[in-house]
């Protein structure tokens, strides 16, 4: 089994440039201190009146790692989520993102913080009134920085990333098929070019078709642009086709951490019965590449 806080630190994507749109990587230098992970939770504990949903959670996720969540229902999956990117505040203990409290008490720091990652909602969250060129643009607008021009470059430019055309950036959600509003809403989580990257249920509504053509292109974007993925899913074909480790979160713990095929020997009821479906075994086979 691997120890979850002794992976090597692996290459940091740093973002792009805003002009040539190039990708900026930088690796941890040959000698001095270690960068911090890029998820880094401590003493975690989670509670709701008498409802105690985690009970002092340890976990390191590193740079351009891709790890999948899984777990029952109610095991409290995306409440963690939540408080990683700072959606909600854990009853006790801590959560880093790159070295940063997600609670830093300073306005400037928290948005700043927040530009460094996004997030792909389950049913992709799109805005019904805005068009698929303004929802991708929402974030853009925000930082307030930008002319229209560089917005609407930056919009197609994330239209082709997650390969659609130009022409459906005038459609509204509404005229959008289930897997078009996994893509938009894809583009509009990576428009401010985050390094951190995280799915509640990605494939979730899918046709197994379309569930494959999401899992390849998301997994073709990780390569291409290094950012770290955190997802919650219960798909053993998603968890196999992105997932480089994975986090068993179970009695309030994480009682499993490391690759499937690591976290598939562990016996505990849960694991069984996950991993022990014709299809958990199936995807196990190919997984974690």
């Amino acid at each position: 089994m691997l120890d979850h806080r002794g992976h090597p630190r692996g290459r940091r994507f740093r973002g792009r440039d805003a002009r040539t749109g190039a990708a900026v990587v930088s690796a941890p230098p040959a000698t001095g201190p270690l960068l911090p992970p890029a998820i880094e939770i401590s003493g975690l504990c989670t509670q709701f009146d008498d409802l105690v949903v985690h009970r002092d959670i340890d976990l390191d996720i590193e740079a351009g790692q891709m790890l999948g969540l899984v777990g029952g229902s109610g095991s409290g999956k995306t409440t963690l989520l939540r408080e990683i990117v700072g959606l909600l505040a854990p009853s006790s203990g801590t959560v880093r993102l790159f070295g940063q409290s997600v609670l830093d008490t300073d306005p400037e720091r928290r948005r700043a913080l927040r530009r460094r990652f996004g997030m792909l909602f389950q049913q992709g969250a799109l805005f019904s009134a805005l068009s698929v060129f303004d929802n991708i643009a929402f974030p853009l607008r925000e930082l307030r920085t930008l002319d229209e021009g560089m917005v609407a470059d930056l919009v197609f430019l994330k239209l082709a990333m997650v390969e659609l055309e130009a022409r459906h950036a005038r459609l509204m959600p509404a005229e959008l098929s289930g897997g078009m509003v996994k893509r938009v809403a894809l583009a509009r989580a990576l428009s401010l070019e985050p390094e951190l990257l995280v799915l509640d249920e990605p494939t979730a509504g899918l046709d197994p078709d379309r569930s494959e053509s999401f899992v390849k292109l998301l997994r073709m974007l990780q390569r291409e642009l290094g950012f770290t993925v955190v997802m919650v899913t219960h798909d053993p074909e998603t968890l196999a086709g992105l997932a480089t480790r994975l986090a068993v979160l179970a009695d309030q713990r994480i009682v499993a951490c490391g690759t499937a095929a690591e976290v598939a020997a562990v016996d505990h009821p849960f694991i069984r019965n996950f991993f022990g479906s014709g299809r958990a075994a199936a995807a196990i086979g190919y997984g974690g590449s």
